[in-house]
This record gives structure tokens, C-alpha cells and sequence, in this order.
């Protein structure tokens, strides 16, 4: 017998003697975690994390160390982010990719580059029996939350968007409520009153949905403060008391869903990206805080079904192009903070006070629109070790479904 074919021989002698171990690590490679939580940070680039950590740090009187939750998870990684048609993409084609798995325009949400309708990984989760929660700090039918529901040849038809809510049947739904609250034209039903003909309960506030959404099967959680308003216009965290944060919102919807059967959440910080484009620094720290906080509220689920929970955080583009020193080799911290607490930590200057103060204070921007490079992409948990090293943010879907 030639040396070839007995190296064949063998090789496939040794896997028939083994093949019940060879396939149960197919089996175990392509297995999805039980509980998945996707954190997107819109707007959040490495950068971004780097400034609030400095923050953090300088609160503690050090120059550096002081660590998000996210930075602690032990797989780092790097997702670049352009769209079909553009090297610095918007919200819906990022979204899209990110769930999809597809590339499309700017403009474009939950359709490929050709307009044809694309499978969000939330639909692929449900038919295996997940609970879907989508959740933002943003409008729910706003570009990214929408991209895990929808199919739309134009991401600002709000009304519309927000009607697929009801189409998807996913069991839980949270954010600032509807852009576009009471539809254009011959659209005179309210955004929630045609979910509750749909079969959804709306409820706005944490204690009307205490009250409201027990032994629902599926439900819409709105801010108390968007009841009868649009919501698309940006309010800092904090600013109105009885506002859920994202971290709440997160556990209502744990709360909401039974444990024992898997399930899958998108959460949004989605105005880290509205506070970036303004390129103000302590509402945009504020904003990362936040989305940091509901990532904590995961991790210590986490730590109770290690074994069956995956963590992913990455964002979507980053904005502003931030850098963490302009000029003086030192951040004025201190003029920042001064400046937050006068203002009511709103930060009300015009944009060129806004400018010279980062300036003062060693923070850059370059633009107040968003930025090309690569977002960062931290991962713990089941099937975390995929998230390694440099990717498109079209693998998303491929490596939570376990592919």
C-alpha cells in the first residue's frame, strides 16, 4: 500500500473509532449560550471608554486604572463598521449588519444592500425558543433597536417601523417611548393604542408596569415622562427623576421572563451617540455610565449560570472622534465637573462656549457627525473566546447563533 493512502487509511480509521467524541464536539462548537445578552453602545468607541475610565480615575485621585465593566471581561476584540455604500456608516446599517448579518445603505434598515428583507438574529432566536427583549435609552422604533425587528427601505418611516413591533411578537419592548407618537397623514391611531389592538400591554413608567404587565404575554415599556409626547428629543440621564434607566429597564424585562427558558436582550445606550455628536463630554460620561450599569446588572446574572450565559458589548460606529487629550498633557477635570454641576449636569452651553471649553479642559473632537474606525467588542461567558481579535460587524449573528 503507497504511504498516501495508508496516512488515509489510518486517519479515517481513527476517526470511526471515534466518532461519537468527534461529533459531540461538533455538537458542543455549535451550541448556543441559553442566555444572551447584546450590549450596543451607539456612538461608544474605544476612545469614549477610555475618557469615562479617566473620569472614574480622576475621582479616585489617580491618573489611571479605574475600570468600566465591560473592560473586565476577559475577550477583547475589534469590529470594523463601514455599510455597503459608505466608509462611515449610520445607525441602520450598522444595526442591520449587527443583526442581520448583511450589509446595507445608510438609510437602510433590516434589508440588504438590494432592498431585499433581511432575517434579524433576534427571529432566528425565537423560532429556537427564546423570549426576545429589545431594549434602548432611546425611541423604541429608533435605528438600532429597529434593525432587530424591522425591514424598512428608510429608516425615518417611524410610524411604520413601530408598527412591526406588533408583527414580530417578540414578548418584551423597552425605551423612551415612539419618535413620531400619533403617525403622519391618515395615521390618527396613537403608536400604543394600535400595539394594544395588536395584543401588546403599553405601559408608561416602572409602576404602571408593575401594575399593568403581570400575566402578560407580551408588553411595551414607555418613560413616564414621553405619555403623551414624542420622544425623539435627547434628555439627560437623571434629569427626570421618575425615568427608568437602562439597568431597570433590563431587569424589568428579567423579571418579566420566566429563567428557566432562554432568552435573548438587545440593550441600547443610545444617547451616547446624541451626547457625542454635540461633543459634550460629561453627559457623554454620564451615558456610558449608564449603559456600564445595566451591563453590571447582566454580569451578575452571569455569575449565577456562568456556564449557560453569553455578554457581548460593542457599539455600532463610533461619533465625534474624541480623543482623550488635546494639546496639554493633562485633563482638566476639574473645569469639566465645575462646569457639569453649574449647569444643572446638563451642560447648556452653545456650541462654541462648548468648544473652548473642551479645549481648555485637553479633550479633541474632530467632527460632530460619526467617525469610521474600528468599535471595540468585549465578551464573557459561553462561546465568549469567538469574540477574539478582529472582525466585521457583519459576524455578529454567525457567532452568538453558535455558527
Amino acid at each position: 500500500m503507497k504511504l498516501h493512502k495508508l496516512l488515509s487509511f489510518i486517519c479515517i480509521t481513527a476517526m470511526l473509532f471515534n466518532l461519537p467524541a468527534y461529533e459531540a464536539d461538533a455538537k458542543k462548537k455549535d451550541e448556543k449560550a441559553k442566555y444572551v445578552f447584546l450590549f450596543i453602545g451607539d456612538g461608544m468607541g474605544s476612545t469614549h471608554v477610555a475618557v469615562a475610565e479617566s473620569y472614574l480615575s480622576y475621582l479616585q485621585g489617580k491618573l489611571g486604572g479605574a475600570m468600566l465593566t465591560m473592560s473586565q471581561f476577559p475577550y477583547y476584540g475589534t469590529a470594523t463598521s463601514h455599510s455597503s455604500d459608505a466608509n462611515v456608516t449610520d445607525s441602520s446599517a450598522a444595526g442591520t449588519a449587527i443583526s442581520c448579518g448583511v450589509k446595507t445603505y445608510n438609510g437602510g434598515l433590516g434589508i440588504d444592500a438590494e432592498g431585499n428583507e433581511a432575517t434579524s438574529m433576534a427571529y432566528d432566536l425565537k423560532d429556537d425558543g427564546y423570549q426576545i427583549g429589545i431594549i434602548s435609552t432611546v425611541p423604541i422604533n429608533h435605528a438600532t433597536p429597529g434593525a432587530f425587528y424591522a425591514s424598512s427601505s428608510s429608516r425615518n418611516d417611524y410610524y411604520g417601523i413601530s408598527k412591526q413591533i406588533a408583527e414580530s411578537g417578540f414578548e418584551f419592548f423597552a425605551g423612551s417611548g415612539f419618535i413620531d407618537f400619533r403617525g403622519k397623514g391618515d395615521k390618527e391611531e396613537a403608536t400604543d393604542i394600535y400595539l394594544e389592538k395588536n395584543g401588546y400591554e403599553v405601559s408608561y413608567g416602572i409602576a404602571e408596569f408593575k401594575e399593568e404587565a403581570a400575566g402578560k404575554e407580551k408588553v411595551v415599556f414607555c418613560q413616564e415622562s414621553n405619555k403623551e409626547e414624542s420622544a425623539g428629543n435627547y434628555v439627560s440621564s437623571g434629569k427626570i427623576a421618575e425615568d427608568a434607566t437602562l439597568g431597570q429597564m433590563l431587569q424589568l424585562g428579567m423579571e418579566f421572563f420566566d429563567d428557566d427558558e432562554p432568552f435573548f436582550f438587545m440593550c441600547e445606550g443610545g444617547k451616547i451617540d446624541w451626547t457625542a455628536h454635540a461633543n459634550k463630554v460629561m453627559p457623554m460620561i454620564m451615558d456610558i455610565l449608564e449603559f456600564d450599569e445595566a451591563i453590571a446588572v447582566a454580569y451578575e446574572f452571569y455569575k449565577k449560570h456562568p456556564k449557560e450565559t453569553l455578554i457581548v458589548v460593542t457599539a455600532d460606529h463610533e461619533t465625534g472622534g474624541i480623543s482623550l487629550g488635546s494639546g496639554p498633557d493633562h485633563v482638566n477635570w476639574q473645569m469639566l465637573i465645575e462646569q457639569w454641576e453649574k449647569d444643572g449636569k446638563q451642560n447648556n452651553l452653545g456650541w462654541k462656549e462648548n468648544s473652548e471649553m473642551n479645549r481648555k479642559a485637553s479633550i479633541g473632537w474632530t467632527t460632530g457627525s460619526h467617525t469610521g474606525g474600528p468599535v471595540p467588542v468585549y465578551a464573557v461567558g459561553k462561546g465568549a473566546e469567538k469574540f477574539m481579535g478582529r472582525m466585521d460587524n457583519t459576524d455578529f449573528k454567525g457567532k452568538i447563533l453558535g455558527k
